[in-house]
This record gives C-alpha cells, sequence and structure tokens, in this order.
C-alpha cells in the first residue's frame, strides 16, 4: 500500500538499441519500487497514544515497540518521508515526558520511541526548538541497562542546547558575584554529567563524546575548561589499564571524547595541546592493545592529530574543474588557458617547495604508516603479491591497494606501465572453484581502480592506456557474468574525462540499467558496440579465449550466440582467425572447452552461411573463405570427438556444416550416422543432458533431410530408417525415433503415411507421450485433403484412426513412483488434438464427424475438471481455444450457445485456470448440459476425492459415475462430503429412499472381500453419514458399522470405533433413551481395540441398539462375506445380489 506501481515505459516494434542504431533518442525504461509517502502515519499515531494504557503490560509493550521499530525501519533508506510528520510525533512523546504524573516506566518508554525515530531521521531543529529541562539528567542518570534509550537521548539533546549562542555564565546568576553561594556552574554540572557518561558501558558513551566535542569547543568554554578536560582525558589514559572490562570501556570513552574534539574543534585552538597528546598515546602504546576497539580509536586520534600538524592546503594539481561559465571559457583562448594553467603549477609547486613537514608529523607517519622511502618497497612486493601468488585474495587486495594509492596521490605515473596491464587482468579475472566460480570481488575491485585512476591523472597521463582500459571495461559492461560487475564497469566508461572512444555512444547504449540483462547484453549491445572498430575483434578475441571455455554452460552459450551476431562485423577475422582457433579446442581434452568450441564453430559457420544466402554467391563465398584445413575439420569433427553428453553439441553443428553444401556421401552420411547414434542411444546418456541432445538431434535431422535428401521437389532418394526402431525393447530409443518420424519434412513421409501412423499408435505403450506429439506433427506436415490418398495426406480415410489413437490417449492414468505419469500423455494428446483439429478444420472441416467432436470436447471437459492445476489449466486453454474458433470454427460442438454463454470469448484472456476457485465455477456450470454431465462429473469426483480445500467448495451437481478402481475411491470420498453438508437432506424425510438403499448396498458391494485400507476406511466414513436416513436403511448401516467394529485390521477397527463415536455425536436422535447413548458412548470410549475382546463390547453395543448380534459361520457353508476370515452372516440375511458396476446418485 505504501508503494508506487512500477512504471514501465517501453519503445513499441523497436528495442532501444535499434533507436539508437537509427539515430534516434529511446525512451527510457525504468522499473522503480519506492515509497511515496509515509503511509503509516495513522498505525503510528496510535501506537504512540497507545503509551499511557500498554506501559504496565510487558507483553504489550513489547508487542508495540517492535511495531514501531518495524514501521521505523522502512524508512531508513527514505528518512526525509518523515519530516512532516516529526513535529507532531515529539510533540506527543515530549508532552508525555514532560507530564508530572507519568510514572518512570512511561517515561523511559516514550524515550524509547524518540531514539527509534532518532535512527531513521534526527532532526536538530525538531529537538532545539523544545526547551531543555535540566532535571531530566538527574532522576534519570542511572546505570541501568533497560534505561539507556532515555541517558542517549537526554545527552543528544543536552548537545544540541549547548549550542546556544550566548555566555553560559549568565544563566549562573549570582554566583560569580557572591562567594557564599555553594552551587556549581551550569558548566562545571555539564562536564562532571559528561565526564559519568564516558565511563558506562552502554551506547551513552557514544552520546557523551558527541556532548563534550560540541560543549567543550565552544568560545566561552574553551577558555576556561579545555585544557583541564584534555588534562583529565590524558590522565585517564594514562592511569587506566585495559586489563579489565571496566578499564577498556574507560580508555574508549577517553578516547572517543579526545577523537570528537580534534575533529570538530579549530586547528588554532588544539595546535598546542597536539604534541602533549600524542607523547601520551606513544607512552600508553594504544596500537598495540589485544583491544581491537581501541587500535582504531587509537589510529583514528593519531590521524586527527597529524591533520592538526599539517597546514590546510587543496592540492591544485588534482580536481581541476576549471571555470563554471560557458561564456568566460568560450572567451578565453587556448594559449591563455595553458599560461593560467602552468602558473597554477608553478605557484603549487613554489607552495611545496617552501613548506617544511612538521617533525611531529614525521614521528607519526613513522610510527603508523610508512615513509616514501618504503612506498616503493611496498609498491614492488604488492606487485609480487598479485603475479606470483595469483590468489583471488592478492588479486582483490592488490586493487584495493592500487586504488587507494591513486587516490591520494602516492602511485606516480611512470607507474602506470606496470599497473595498467595487471588491471586489465583484474577486469577479466575468473577462476573456477568447486561448483562456484570466484573473481567477481576482483572484477568489482579493477572497476574501482579504474574510477580511482580517472579521477587522479591528468588525461595526457592516461591517454597511452586509454584504448586497452577501454576495451577491457567494454568487455566488462557486456560479458561479465556478475550483474553488479557489468553495472560498475557501464558507470567507468565516461571516467577517462572524454578520452574513451565513442564513450557517448556506448554509455548510451549500455547505461546503468540496460546492463542488468545479461542476455541483452551478449547478444545485442555487443553488436552495436562492435561496430565501433576500435572494439570489434576485441569483443570477439575475449569470447574465443575467456568464455567459450567458461565453466557455465548458459555462459557458453551465450558466448557462442554472441559470435554468431557478431560475425557479421567481421566475417574475414571469423573465416581466417577464430575458426581455425577453435578446431583444435574443439577436439581438446577439456569438456567445457571442446563444447564451447563446437558450439561456436556451428554458429560461426552459420552465420557465414547466412551473409553469404544475402548476397547470393553461397557456394562459391564459403569456399573462398574458409581455408582447407578449416573445411576438413568441420566436416571431420564427428570422427574425432568421442560419444559423451557432449554429443548434442556435435549435433549442433550438423545444423549449420549442412548449409555448406558439400555433395559428398561421406560427409553426410557420417553426420546422419551421428545423429541416429544419438537418437538410438539416448538410455547411456545422464537425464539431465538427455533432452538436450534430443532436441538437438531432432532439429539437425530436419535440417539435414531438407538440404540433401530431396533430389527434386517433393521427391526423396532414401527410406526411412525408423520405423524399424520404433520396436526396440528401449523405451528411451522408441520415444527418440517416434519424434524422428514427426520432424521428418513432409516429402520423407508422403507415400508412408499409413506406415508411420500405424507404427506410432502400435509402439507408444511406454512412450505414449512422444507418440502423441510425433502424431500431430506428421499430420501438420503432410496436410489434409478430403479426398487424397490414406498413404499420403489426412484424409477421409485415415482420420478417425489418428482421432482414435489421440483420444484413448486422453484416458491414460498409469501410475508409477514418479506419480500420475499419465498426465504427461494426456496433456500431450490435447495439444496434439488441438493442432490436428484447427488443421482440419482450416482445409476440410467436413472430415470431423459429429461423435469425434463431441468425445474431443467431453475429455477436454473431463480434464479441465480434475485437480492437478498445471494439467486443468492446459486442458482449459485448448478447450475454449477450440471454442472460441472463429474463422474457421470447429463444427458440431455440442451445446455450442451455452458454452459461448459460460465461457464468452473474453474468458479466454481473463480466466485463470490455475486457480480452483476461478475454474469450478465455470466447470460445474457445465453439468446442465447433458452431453458433458457424465465426464464433467467424472473429473470432478477425483478431484473431490483428492481433498484438495480448493476443489471441494466448488461441487454443486452430481450423476451416474462409472466405478472402477482409480474412481472408486475418490468417489466414496466425494460421496462422503456430499453426506456431511447435507446436500442429500430431502432423502432424510423419507423411509428406506430407493436412492438410500441402492447407495447403500452398492457400498456393501464395493467392499466385499476388500483388503483395500483406503476403500475400506472411505466406505466407514460413508456410512456413518448414511445413518441421517431413516427406517431399514439406517438400521443396515448401524450392523454394517458394527461388523466393521470386528474386522481383522486395527486400523479399520479404530477408525470405526472413532467415527462411530463422533457419527452418535453428530446425529442424536439415532438413541432416543439417553441412558442408552451414555452407555454406547463410554463404551465406544472405553473399548479395547483387540480383536480377542472386542467381539463381546460389539455384541453389548447390538443388545443396546436393538440390532441382530452377527454370528460366525463356517466356510463350507459357501455363504458370501465380507471377511475371508471371520465369515459373518445375520439372521434371515438375504441373498447377495449380483454386483453392480455404476452408483447411481441423483443430481441435487
Amino acid at each position: 500500500q505504501t508503494l508506487t506501481p512500477n512504471t514501465t515505459t517501453k519503445i513499441p516494434d523497436i528495442t532501444v538499441m535499434e533507436a539508437v542504431c537509427d539515430g534516434e533518442e529511446p525512451e527510457v525504461v525504468t522499473q522503480a519500487c519506492l515509497l511515496s509517502e509515509f503511509s503509516e502515519k495513522g498505525e503510528a499515531r496510535a501506537l504512540i497514544n497507545s503509551l499511557p494504557d500498554i506501559h504496565h503490560d510487558p507483553v504489550s509493550r513489547e508487542a508495540t515497540i517492535e511495531k514501531f521499530v518495524v514501521i521505523m525501519d522502512r524508512y531508513q533508506e527514505q528518512p526525509h518521508l518523515l519530516d512532516p510528520h516529526l513535529e507532531w510525533m515529539l510533540n506527543i512523546l515530549l508532552e508525555m515526558i514532560r507530564n508530572e504524573k507519568s510514572p518512570p516506566l512511561m517515561v523511559h518508554l516514550c524515550f524509547k520511541f524518540l531514539y527509534i525515530i532518532s535512527k531513521a531521521r534526527w532532526s536538530n531543529r525538531c529537538i532545539a526548538d523544545r526547551g531543555f529541562e535540566y532535571r531530566y539528567i538527574c532522576p534519570l542518570g542511572g546505570t541501568r541497562e533497560r534505561t539507556w534509550e532515555t541517558r542517549y537521548i537526554l545527552l543528544l539533546w543536552l548537545s544540541m542546547t549547548c549550542l546556544i549562542p550566548f555566555d553560559l555564565s549568565r544563566l549562573d546568576g549570582h554566583l560569580s558575584t557572591d562567594p557564599g553561594l555553594n552551587r556549581e556552574s551550569i558548566m562545571d554540572r555539564i562536564l562532571a554529567v559528561a565526564k559519568s557518561f564516558l565511563r558506562v558501558s552502554d551506547k551513552s558513551r557514544d552520546a557523551a563524546s558527541v556532548l563534550v566535542s560540541k560543549f567543550v569547543t565552544r568560545p566561552d568554554v574553551k577558555l576556561k575548561r579545555l585544557g583541564d578536560f584534555l588534562d583529565w582525558c590524558l590522565t585517564t589514559i594514562s592511569q587506566t589499564s585495559e586489563i579489565t572490562m571496566e578499564g577498556t570501556v574507560t580508555l574508549d570513552g577517553a578516547l572517543q571524547s579526545l577523537a570528537q574534539l580534534f575533529k570538530h574543534g579549530k586547528r588554532d585552538d588544539f595546535l598546542q595541546y597536539a604534541p602533549t597528546v600524542l607523547q601520551c598515546l606513544n607512552q600508553k602504546r594504544i596500537a598495540e592493545s589485544n583491544q581491537a576497539t581501541l587500535r582504531k580509536l587509537g589510529v583514528k586520534v593519531v590521524q586527527r592529530l597529524g591533520l592538526t600538524f599539517l597546514k590546510p592546503r587543496l592540492a591544485k594539481w588534482r580536481y581541476q574543474r576549471g571555470s563554471r561559465s560557458l561564456a568566460v571559457n568560450l572567451a578565453q583562448s587556448s594559449v591563455t588557458g595553458s599560461v593560467e594553467a602552468t602558473k597554477t603549477d608553478l605557484e603549487s609547486v613554489s607552495q611545496e617547495e617552501d613548506y617544511d613537514i612538521p617533525e611531529d608529523v614525521e614521528n607519526i607517519i613513522g610510527k603508523y604508516s610508512w615513509t616514501l622511502s618504503y612506498l616503493c618497497i611496498f609498491f614492488a612486493k604488492l606487485l609480487n603479491a598479485i603475479i606470483f601468488q595469483e590468489t583471488d585474495n592478492a588479486w582483490h587486495g592488490g586493487c584495493l591497494a592500487f586504488a587507494e594509492l591513486g587516490r591520494r596521490g602516492l602511485l606516480l605515473p611512470s607507474r602506470l606501465s606496470d599497473v595498467v596491464p595487471l588491471i586489465i587482468r583484474a577486469l577479466t579475472y575468473d577462476e573456477k572453484r568447486g561448483a562456484c566460480s570466484l573473481g567477481s570481488n576482483v572484477r568489482d575491485a579493477a572497476c574501482y581502480v579504474c574510477w580511482a585512476f580517472a579521477r587522479a591523472y591528468e588525461p595526457s597521463e592516461l591517454k597511452p592506456y586509454v584504448n586497452q582500459i577501454a576495451s577491457a571495461l567494454v568487455i566488462a559492461t557486456v560479458f561479465d557474468r556478475n550483474i553488479t560487475c557489468r553495472k560498475a564497469a557501464s558507470v567507468n566508461i565516461l571516467s577517462p574525462q572524454g578520452t574513451f572512444p565513442h564513450g557517448i555512444d556506448i554509455v548510451t547504449a549500455a547505461d546503468y540499467f540496460t546492463v542488468g540483462n545479461v542476455n541483452n547484453c551478449y547478444l545485442t549491445i555487443s553488436v552495436y558496440i562492435a561496430g565501433f572498430e576500435e572494439y570489434t575483434k576485441s569483443l570477439i578475441d575475449h569470447l574465443v579465449h575467456m568464455k567459450v571455455n567458461h565453466w557455465d554452460g548458459v555462459i557458453r552459450e551465450l558466448a557462442t550466440k554472441a559470435l554468431h551476431n557478431l560475425t557479421a562485423q567481421a566475417p574475414e577475422y571469423m573465416a581466417n582467425t577464430v575458426l581455425p582457433q577453435l578446431l583444435p579446442m574443439a577436439t581438446g581434452l577439456d569438456l567445457h572447452r571442446r563444447h564451447g568450441a563446437i558450439l561456436a564453430c556451428a554458429e560461426i559457420t552459420h552465420a557465414l552461411y547466412e551473409i553469404a544466402t544475402q548476397k547470393n554467391r553461397l557456394h562459391p563465398w564459403v569456399t573462398d573463405f574458409l581455408s582447407s584445413d578449416t573445411i576438413e575439420g568441420l566436416k571431420n569433427i564427428h570422427q574425432k570427438v568421442c560419444r559423451i553428453s557432449l554429443m548434442c553439441v556435435c549435433v549442433c553443428v550438423c545444423v549449420c556444416v549442412c548449409f555448406v553444401k558439400y555433395k559428398i556421401k561421406a560427409v553426410y552420411s557420417g553426420w546422419q550416422w551421428l545423429i541416429d547414434d544419438s537418437l538410438k542411444n539416448l538410455h547411456l546418456f545422464s537425464s539431465g543432458a538427455r533432452r538436450g541432445i534430443q532436441d538437438s538431434a531432432l532439429s539437425a535431422l530436419a535440417a539435414l533431410c531438407r538440404q540433401y535428401y530431396q533430389v527434386e521437389p517433393g521427391v526423396a532418394n532414401v527410406e526411412i530408417q525408423y520405423l524399424s526402431a520404433l520396436m526396440s525393447p528401449e523405451v528411451l530409443t522408441r520415444c527418440g525415433c517416434a519424434l524422428a518420424l514427426g520432424s521428418l519434412p513432409p516429402f520423407m513421409i508422403r507415400g508412408k503415411l499409413q506406415k508411420v501412423r500405424l507404427h506410432n499408435v502400435s509402439s507408444a505403450q511406454v512412450s505414449r507421450r512422444d507418440a502423441a506429439t510425433a502424431m500431430s506433427q506428421v499430420c501438420v506436415a503432410v496436410g489434409v485433403c478430403a479426398q487424397g490418398s490414406p498413404d499420403r495426406v489426412l484424409c477421409e480415410g485415415n482420420i478417425r484412426p489418428v482421432y482414435e489413437a489421440l483420444l484413448g490417449c486422453m484416458n491414460d492414468y498409469s501410475m508409477d513412483s514418479r506419480g500420475d505419469v499419465g498426465a504427461w500423455v494426456r496433456a500431450a494428446a490435447m495439444s496434439s488434438l488441438m493442432d490436428v483439429t484447427l488443421l482440419v478444420v482450416a482445409s476440410a472441416p467436413e472430415l470431423l464427424s459429429s461423435d469425434l467432436v463431441q468425445r474431443m470436447m467431453c475429455c477436454l471437459v473431463q480434464q479441465a475438471a480434475e485437480k492437478i492445476d498445471r494439467y486443468r489449466a492446459h486442458a482449459g486453454t485448448v478447450f475454449l481455444r477450440l471454442l472460441h474458433s472463429i474463422d474457421p470454427a470447429v463444427p458440431h460442438i455440442p451445446h455450442r450457445e451455452e458454452l459461448l454463454s459460460i465461457f464468452p470469448p473474453e474468458t479466454g484472456n481473463s480466466l485463470n485456470w490455475n486457480a480452483a476457485s476461478q475454474a469450478f465455477p465455470h466447470i460445474t456450470q457445465l453439468l446442465r448440459l447433458h452431453q458433458y454431465q457424465y465426464h464433467t462429473l467424472l473429473g470432478l469426483t477425483v478431484s473431490v476425492g483428492g481433498l484438495t480445500e480448493s476443489t471441494v467448495d466448488y461441487i454443486l451437481y452430481l450423476h451416474c459415475v462409472l466405478i472402477h478402481y482409480r474412481v472408486s475411491v475418490p468417489l466414496l470420498k466425494m460421496v462422503d462430503q456430499i453426506l456431511a453438508n447435507g446436500c442429500f437432506e430431502l432423502f432424510t424425510s423419507e423411509e428406506s429412499h430407493p436412492f438410500c438403499v441402492e447407495l447403500l448396498a452398492l457400498c456393501k458391494e464395493e467392499i466385499k472381500k476388500s483388503k483395500d485400507v483406503q476403500k475400506l476406511l472411505s466406505c466407514v466414513a460413508v456410512f456413518c453419514g448414511m445413518v441421517q436416513f431413516k427406517g431399514d436403511v439406517r438400521q443396515k448401516v448401524l450392523v454394517q458399522l458394527l461388523m466393521l467394529l470386528c474386522h481383522p485390521f486395527p486400523v479399520i477397527r479404530k477408525t470405526t470405533a472413532s467415527q462411530v463415536y463422533e457419527m452418535f455425536l453428530t446425529y442424536d436422535d439415532v438413541i432416543d433413551d439417553e441412558q442408552v447413548l451414555a452407555d454406547v458412548m463410554a463404551s465406544l470410549s472405553d473399548t479395547n481395540c483387540d480383536i480377542a475382546t472386542v467381539r463381546t463390547h460389539r455384541n453389548q453395543l447390538c443388545d443396546w441398539l436393538g440390532l441382530p448380534r452377527p454370528i460366525l459361520v463356517t466356510k463350507v457353508t459357501h455363504l458370501e462375506n465380507e471377511y475371508p476370515q471371520n465369515i459373518i452372516s445375520l439372521h434371515q440375511s438375504p441373498k447377495p445380489e449380483k454386483k453392480r458396476c455404476i452408483i447411481c446418485i441423483i443430481s441435487f
């Protein structure tokens, strides 16, 4: 609610890069997600106003504090949004603090809220405008840990109150003239408070140091108390030991106060005390302390002492801004400007020569840093650490050191020749370690070095290295794997003060935001930058030497695609230089290098073919620019590469090499062998690489067939060899060969269509998904002709078998350890049905009979009503696509008008089939349509049986459902849900309604002799729900439940007892006598479910309920029974009826 909407502006039908290339200025593409206002002001006001009511309750107090912290923390990065609201927040809190009736606990709570606000937005004005009352310091000046926020805020408040512009002695009244008054002055009292809090261990020590820095540096206080306070600090430092925790805290406070004083005080005031302070620190040996905090504060104090000793002076040789007036710049001549610059340099040199460095500064440098004599030694060691150690830590630390040395002017321009090559290497540093890589921090630090050097040196000093740095930065901008490094490099493109070649054009195309997408960088921005000849070869060389062999497969593939796009910029260089370099890499031992090199050869060869095609000189151009060695290497590359997981890459090469179109049988027969071998041996590859190998082989097969096997238009000179492989015992071999048949071009299938179709269907017992997909591909390839030959096109003679095969796949509900694997087949069949149907409707709609269309639409409705979201969405999409098809329209759709009223055309985009709450209200309306009732209920039955909350709520109607193993358990669960929700309440008023009798008989028949625990448990739940029906049905249901109490399976006995107990609680009209009900409930709750004793309790229950006791009979009687071990029958039990195959459930 506090976020502004994301704003995205895009250029229609043209990319940003295309707009730049055409000379147009593209619109900015941004996405913003920022806080626009303090939207929680109402909640914050309520929390603050609730403090008087909740301060005494620890739980409420902690909850309120936590809520307020969460609100304030959201504005840490945009604290200015709180400015308009600070006034009322501080007014409320300060009013509570100043109220004399406020208990101390509430006062502390108010100060805690002030501290939370101060973390997000501390406003000096808001606090300073309110009068500070010293009375708060005394009663709240304790050292309890829970009140440190109070002390912290009060000390900060006092530090700002001390900034009043008049002398503090005016506040003392007659204290200076009346010696009889035994009262300390305001000045002494504030100093005493500050000193006391410099010794505490909480955060108020930091506030006390701030108070000291602002109070002691006042004009009136520094004359009287500066020397005394410094003496107190030095005495404290000298006499305090850091061994104890108390001593460490005391030293911390004294050093913090010194650091703050030398930071905020004037140099003239503190210069006389600086040598004494430095001597005290040297004697105390703070730099050798074991406490890191004390060492840090000691270095900070010494640093500020050094700055105090040095005179303030601006280094005029750096940051030459020039004149800020455009008119003055235009009026000045170059000669005048050079003279002025020379004068400035001479003045700077003279000042440097005349100024003597104080001895104390030399002592500081000698003790805490290096002198200039050691700087060269340090530089040499730094270079050796980077060059010889070659660790990522050495590279990272060295780059940061170079950047800091350059920023401070300690790296002479003469050393740039040694440093720049290392920085260029650091910009592309990448080292694989385990499953990840190291080097992003090094590359980021190298970008920081470029930024620092551009601001530390004159353009003339960097001019010899600009081209090298520019190429390296451009490479990092477009080809770095890490988004942070790409952005860091992009902001440095214009750093060398206008000397960057084509810097304006490049930074426009590769700005901070456009480099965020790595695909855009590799495939679009790199092509634009390669248009400048200064960067073309450097970009290509980097891809060949650094990215083609990268450990990340995604980067390798992007690099090869980038080489494809860059080939048009330098085709001769690619053909004569790059390809000869890649061919040896393609047959090397390094798998990553081999993979990238083979892909690169394929992409470059393909790009050369496209260029030749555009120039209409295919054969001579390619052969002229590819040397004989290169051609031989490309033709024979498959013979040198063993069959490993990289085989998919070799197949990709075939896609491109075939464009060279050598009519040499040995060439394309070798590639054909590679494709066939890959498709027939998919089971030998790992599961992760298998899909990529298969897809690559299929694409290569299609290209190879189109290029080599068509002797004349529509005539093939080769037999299809994948038909026999469809009968292979290997499942994956059948999958690959089936898809291979689907990828063949039309001229190879015509005349063999009947054979291809029959083999696809017969071989698809396990690989039905790929067979269904291949079948639609074959049909789309050969086309439709109503009166055509069944062996050449899809026609009247073969369309029904095609639809029968695909509709048969719609009923595949195979299950294994992976779950519903039949869903893969159903999804493929749905897609194939849509493709084939739209193809037939477009050419010969008369081929579609009404029964085929009806079955197809009913099967789609069934799938759209099932519970798996992904497949329900796929089925719904296909259903709406066929229903809303207008030109041409699918004929013979049952209830078309009613369907269009339920699913109007606009629902095609708005209806979310993945959401059950949106899909099922539409699906259940199909129950009004006779043709769709059965299949809709069949899908809904499975959905309800899955007991998913999102599907149960939308079941409204039921009809006749076929019983089989897959549906029986979900059906019983659905009936239980319907009974529990009172959908059959109209049958409860009539005794022994035929529907109730039939339902009971079918449930008994379903569980007869069943050992399926899930089915038995579901039937127990149904029996408990059927107790609501009156008459003989209730008596028979109770008998069945009492018989299940003695079931051989313990889980059935326990569940039955539990559910019968709940049944009697739910339906209180089953037993009229309250005493009998109490006895039954007690017996059910106390009954031990042991098979040896449970029968006695069961018989007792029968007596109480007035039911006949079941009696055991021997097996020789051959009576039908539910249980194979304990054969039970009833007195005068009727002869079992013949088992039914359906359950009749009347719609509600």
